[in-house]
């Protein structure tokens, strides 16, 4: 009996310890390169890469806006090269918004290896070449965050006031995740990169939208209404009966962007 016992405890830290050592690999699915802009029709966007202030060269693209429409500043979800959000992209500019669609470390063929601290870094860098090279001002930037983006948004959310944070998706926080799908681990305790939406989300600086769908299969409903339970005004909610976590754009959600920005 004490021998059975012993074995299920040394499986049980064994997997735990598979779980803790290789917990970024299964968190961040990184992507390959995507073609051109032109390639998925996007004949006004630009192809240019942001300096990390440390070091990296990220890839992003670019369409400067029209006169007195605000710059989208898309932060993108997990498994994705930046070229399978041209169609959501689109939509924006097709409407006169600027976008700036940048891609993290590690996905869309760049170098560097993704986590919670360099993900900042990414997106403070993101910030600072918009600044740098137009003359967009944060309160003319609408700050979109989508799925593991929201992690990102919402803490630059907390840092500056931008003309809306808009969050697709969002999470309470990584290890609530984890917790869902490893049940027997401690996984608040075990989490290296923790993304805490929840800690964070009523310190957001700006008018706040969220949109989830009801049937989100990988990230639960359930966040989005704890996360916007806690938000302090303004913010709005839009969520869709029928939809699930990648398919709101086809709701036309981005007429809700829209209209949540005039």
């Amino acid at each position: 009996m004490l021998n059975y016992i012993f074995s299920i405890i040394c499986i049980y830290v064994f997997f735990g310890f598979l779980l803790y050592l290789f917990q970024r690999k299964i968190l961040f699915n990184v992507s390959g390169p995507p073609n051109k802009p032109i390639a998925y029709g996007l004949n006004t966007v630009k192809e240019i890469y942001i300096p990390t202030s440390d070091n990296l060269s990220l890839l992003a693209w670019f369409s400067e806006p029209k006169i007195k429409q605000p710059t989208m500043i898309y932060f993108h979800g997990n498994s994705y090269n930046i070229g399978e959000r041209s169609n959501r992209i689109d939509r924006y500019i097709k409407m006169g918004w600027g976008v700036l669609l940048v891609a993290w470390r590690g996905y869309s063929g760049n170098k560097g290896r993704p986590n919670e601290k360099n993900m900042y870094i990414d997106a403070e860098s993101t910030l600072s070449w918009l600044a740098n090279n137009t003359s967009t001002e944060k309160k003319e930037i609408v700050l979109y965050g989508e799925s593991l983006g929201t992690g990102v948004a919402v803490e630059i959310g907390t840092r500056y006031k931008f003309k809306s944070v808009i969050l697709e998706a969002p999470f309470t926080s990584i290890y609530d995740i984890a917790q869902q799908r490893y049940k027997i681990y401690p996984a608040k305790f075990l989490t290296l990169d923790k993304f805490n939406n929840y800690s964070k989300i009523d310190k957001i600086l700006s008018p706040l939208l969220i949109i989830s769908g009801k049937n989100d299969e990988i990230v639960p409903h359930s966040h989005s209404l704890k996360l916007f339970s806690k938000a302090i005004k303004p913010k709005h909610c839009v969520f869709i009966d029928e939809a699930m976590h990648n398919n709101l754009y086809d709701f036309g959600i981005e007429k809700e962007v829209l209209k949540f920005n005039i």
